[in-house]
């Protein structure tokens, strides 16, 4: 069992989109898999009430959880079920750093655009100060959103620029997402783009993803 974290410091960088797609692949493979969504704004919330309300199947648990005491309530739901994903809003709130405190890792996904880029100093300083209670924790940076045309070298010049700073306290994965409308199109129906299948492409790039979180 694991508890894997999907947030940031930046709003709008498809943190949801990875958390429900991550979840939704976790359920077909006959996962037990709670989503906890501590934003505010209840965007996996709201995706696991769509996908319950057509029945599609498998169901994926989710609860809202926000403020002091969250770190408990993770650890207690935790062990209810097999894997937990906490989805944790776009700002460095209170419970981004109580679930820092407590994931087994997190992933951290930036845009590779120069106002996001520059968070990732943040980002290490924070996942500095949550190690000092969760020495276990291990954070990754995920570059998602990337533009699919193949001539835009922002991906790159994002991984050259965290080559250069040499951060402590992050990892870069291998994995790259990149600016699908299928991922928009299958979130709205409350599926994964592994279910929604018509993009061989985003699938392709989001089973990556998959792998390199779950080992699959």
């Amino acid at each position: 069992m694991a508890i894997i974290l999907f947030g940031g410091e930046k709003g709008g960088t498809g943190k949801t989109t990875l958390a429900t797609n991550m979840a939704a692949m976790l359920a077909l493979e006959g996962r037990d898999v709670l989503l906890i969504d501590t934003d505010r704004q209840g965007t996996a919330s709201f995706w696991a009430t769509v996908r319950e309300e057509t029945e599609v199947e498998p169901r994926v648990a989710c609860v809202q959880k926000f403020g002091r005491g969250l770190a408990t309530q993770i650890l207690d739901l935790a062990d209810r079920y097999d894997e937990v994903i906490i989805d944790a809003g776009g700002r460095d709130s209170m419970e981004l750093r109580y679930a820092l405190g407590v994931c087994d890792r997190a992933y951290l996904p930036v845009q590779p655009f120069q106002f996001d880029i520059w968070t990732i100093g943040q980002m290490d300083e924070l996942v500095e100060m949550a190690g000092a209670i969760n020495e276990d924790l291990q954070a990754f940076i995920v570059l998602n959103r990337v533009s699919t045309n193949p001539s835009v070298r922002e991906d790159q010049e994002t991984r050259e620029f965290f080559r250069e700073q040499g951060f402590a306290h992050l990892g870069l994965i291998d994995a790259v997402l990149r600016d699908r409308i299928a991922l928009r199109k299958s979130s709205r129906d409350g599926l994964s783009v592994v279910e929604w299948r018509r993009d061989r492409k985003a699938v392709s790039e989001m089973r990556q993803l998959y792998s390199e979180v779950y080992g699959g």
